[in-house]
């Protein structure tokens, strides 16, 4: 097929070149109601919906067929799919679509909440295995292969894996050796990549889980592509998946109205990556490495760079993480995330030829005024769990409409936690709903309190949702 093509695309311009009168939804026909000087007006003209020659996302002929079998074909998997819900419905939807009510399945506890709210959605009986901790990052490191395999061994009728892969600092680990002793016991392996779409473009980025066997694999195109936001990819990549009640659930998951741009964003990102060359790719590094160096001039700056060449994570002598992150937006600068440690960088994929303001994030990067706020970083905020196998308290089912109190922090430990707790970004939950709360769950909650993290669900500063 022709990779330089963009069938989607393509086709939203042929009809913009008809200069068409609308008289179907959207409601803005064409842009023409965004009164004034609306920066979107124009852009407005390729939000449109399944008329004659657009084709329909959930019934793919035309030009979405079209889109999604290149995109298919650049990752070689066995039929790939465009999503415009975001990964968290790929993770929702592959969930759905291999876990029956009661399976057992094997989960990495440092997941995103979407695999959670997949599993309870799901009603499966999950068994999450405690990652390793990168002591150097003080974050959560990739699964202990060993620690898996126990899992496989203690729980033989286990149907599914979910494994995270690359973590949100683009760390990655041999996930091949853990797909292969999966399959080994007749298990089917899901992948959370959000972060690896690029992964397909080879060295020097890490190996993608598609090329090492997983079974299904959800790809946040947005994230490190140039596709727009809630733009995402569901590759189907054995006949262990059933395609039929994949499609299914997407149908079902996905809005009834897609989005036309998100979509054309995704059929340009499937082309854009399809046409990074290796002389791309060469200047995108002599960019990367330039802007590093730069960056290890700035005064008490240090860089730790990443398995993914597109991750760059920075801390400062005298800062903490949020304390950084908020010195840099006061200089313009937004980095994707912050933690009591450190920031996150995310660059641009850039391609030769083309300019990104490195020199200028630079210049603010000097002109920083680096007051510390007295936020202590110096602590060990992370803590391993005490246990490297967690089963919940309670089932889903039961868990659905048991009443809850709420309870002072320190009177939560040995209870049951009744609803998530999420450090956002990354989205890792701290708490389980099902799990039974630890001395070391509430040390790291409080620490993270103290040192300004951002939380998403019902939290406090005092109490805890228990059952």
């Amino acid at each position: 097929m022709q990779q330089k093509n963009m069938p989607l695309y393509e086709s939203l311009v042929n009809h913009n070149n008809k200069k068409p009168i609308s008289f179907h939804v959207p409601g803005h026909k064409n842009g023409e109601l965004f009164e004034g000087e609306i920066p979107f007006r124009d852009f407005a003209q390729y939000d449109l919906t399944e008329l004659t020659g657009l084709d329909d996302l959930h019934d793919p002929q035309e030009a979405i067929k079209k889109a999604q079998d290149l995109l298919t074909e650049l990752y070689r998997s066995r039929k790939s799919y465009f999503l415009v819900n975001g990964s968290t419905v790929g993770n929702l939807a592959m969930i759905m679509a291999t876990c029956h009510e009661d399976d057992t399945v094997i989960v990495q506890r440092n997941c995103h909440k979407s695999i959670l709210n997949g599993l309870m959605l799901a009603k499966v009986k999950p068994v999450f295995f405690s990652p390793d901790i990168n002591k150097d990052l003080s974050i959560p490191a990739g699964p202990n292969q060993a620690i898996i395999q126990d899992a496989i061994e203690k729980y033989p009728h286990a149907k599914v894996l979910i494994l995270t892969y690359p973590d949100y600092y683009g760390q990655a680990y041999d996930i091949k050796k853990i797909i292969d002793f999966a399959h080994d016991h007749n298990m089917i392996v899901l992948v959370d990549e959000a972060h690896g779409a690029h992964f397909q473009l080879g060295n020097p980025f890490p190996h993608s889980s598609l090329q090492q066997g997983a079974d299904i694999v959800v790809h946040s195109a947005h994230k490190t592509l140039p596709a727009m936001t809630m733009g995402s990819f569901l590759h189907i990549n054995s006949e262990r998946i059933s395609e039929q009640r994949v499609e299914f659930y997407l149908n079902v998951l996905q809005s009834s109205s897609p989005s036309y741009p998100i979509m054309a964003s995704l059929d340009f990102a499937r082309n854009y990556l399809d046409n990074f060359s290796k002389a791309d790719i060469d200047f995108f590094i002599q960019e990367r490495d330039w802007f590093i160096k730069k960056l290890r001039e700035v005064s008490g700056v240090t860089i730790i760079t990443s398995d993914d060449p597109l991750k760059i994570i920075v801390r400062h002598d005298s800062l903490s993480g949020f304390e950084l992150q908020e010195h840099l937006e006061r200089k313009g600068i937004f980095p994707e995330l912050a933690d009591p440690y450190q920031v996150l960088l995310i660059l641009p994929l850039v391609k030769q030829g083309m300019s990104f303001p490195f020199e200028e994030a630079i210049d603010r990067f000097h002109q920083l005024s680096l007051q510390s706020l007295n936020t202590s970083k110096k602590d060990n905020i992370l803590l391993k769990n005490p246990v490297d196998l967690i089963e919940l308290s309670y089932s889903y089912k039961e868990m659905l409409n048991m009443p809850y109190e709420w309870v002072y922090i320190q009177q939560s430990v040995g209870r049951i936690a009744a609803k998530m707790i999420i450090p956002y970004p990354p989205g890792i939950p701290l708490f389980l709903p099902g799990e039974k709360i630890t001395n070391e769950h509430i040390i790291q909650f409080q620490k993270l309190i103290q040192a300004g993290a951002r939380f998403q669900g019902d939290t406090g500063s005092e109490k805890i949702a228990v059952f």
